[in-house]
C-alpha cells in the first residue's frame, strides 16, 4: 500500500497542477508563477520577478531532443520579432552533460534568448513533466496561463504573446 501511495501522489499532484495550467480563457484565476533565481550560461542572474509586465515563455529543452531542436528557430524569429515589445523566452535547458556543452550548442545555434541549467527546484516548482520539449506561458502579472507538452512553433508564440499583451 506504501509503494502505491508514492506513486499514486506525485500523479495527482502533477495532475492538479496541470488542470490549474489549463483554465479556460473565461476563468478569472490562474496560479501565480513560482518565483526563480537562476544563473544564465554566463552566470548572470535570470528571475522571474525581474520579467514582471512581460510575457514570458520557459522553454524546458535538450541538446539531444530532436522535436527541442527544430522548435528554437522557431524560437529565435519570435524573440527576434517580439522582445522589444515585452515577449521573453527563457530556455530550460535539462542536458545532464554539463554547462560547457549546452553553451556550444547555444553558440553553434545562435540561440539569442537568455538559456538558463535546471535546478531540481525549480523542476519541482514548475513541473514540466516527464517529456520534452513543454512551454509554459506566464502572462505580464507573473500567472501562469498555459503549458504546452509538445514542439512548439512561430506562430503558437506569436498567438499567445499577441492575445497576452493586449490584456496588459
Amino acid at each position: 500500500m506504501r509503494k502505491t501511495a508514492w506513486l499514486i501522489i506525485p500523479f495527482i499532484l502533477f495532475t492538479s497542477a496541470c488542470v490549474q495550467a489549463e483554465k479556460t480563457e473565461n476563468s478569472a484565476e490562474y496560479p501565480q508563477a513560482p518565483e526563480f533565481t537562476l544563473k544564465d550560461l554566463n552566470g548572470n542572474p535570470v528571475t522571474l520577478s525581474s520579467l514582471k509586465g512581460k510575457v514570458v515563455f520557459l522553454n524546458f529543452w535538450a541538446t539531444w531532443c530532436g522535436p527541442c531542436v527544430r522548435e528554437i528557430p522557431d524560437f529565435i524569429e519570435a524573440y527576434k520579432e517580439y522582445k522589444d515589445k515585452g515577449m521573453e523566452i527563457i530556455g530550460i535547458s535539462v542536458d545532464d552533460g554539463g554547462l560547457a556543452k549546452v553553451l556550444k550548442f547555444v553558440e553553434q545555434n545562435e540561440i539569442n534568448y537568455p538559456v538558463v541549467m535546471y535546478t531540481t527546484q525549480f523542476i519541482r516548482d514548475y513541473m514540466p513533466g516527464n517529456a520534452i520539449p513543454v512551454t509554459i506561458i506566464i502572462d505580464s502579472q507573473g500567472k501562469i496561463r498555459h503549458k504546452k507538452v509538445g514542439i512548439t512553433n512561430k506562430a503558437y508564440l506569436e498567438n499567445w504573446f499577441l492575445k497576452l499583451i493586449e490584456e496588459k
